[in-house]
């Protein structure tokens, strides 16, 4: 649902800085890290690349792939929190640049 200008503008000066530490959007980004070391899990150990499958079974400790898995999730989690909170701001400041610029 995206709302108008006006509407967006007040809803933004109430809630702007609750949202800059939103719990929502920092699960959105930490499903979507988990989303991408899932993949990677799964391509290492499906056998699509053989020599990977063989190099990993060799070489990598399980505990050191569920640390990176967690590090780039919660890496993801943050940037994702961050990116939507300043394309808000980012609108929030035109709407007030348009406001001035009818004035």
């Amino acid at each position: 649902m995206q709302l108008n200008d006006e509407q967006f503008f007040d809803y933004w000066t109430k809630n702007s800085l609750k949202q800059k530490s939103s719990s929502r959007a920092f699960m959105v980004g930490l499903s979507s890290g988990f989303a991408i070391g899932i993949g990677v899990i799964v391509a290492t150990f499906s056998g699509w690349f053989p020599r990977a499958t063989m190099v990993a079974n060799s070489k990598m400790s399980s505990v050191v792939l569920f640390i990176a898995i967690l590090l780039i999730s919660v890496f993801i989690a943050i940037m994702y929190r961050k990116f939507k909170w300043e394309m808000q701001e980012q609108r929030f400041l035109e709407i007030i640049a348009k406001k001035n610029k009818q004035q």
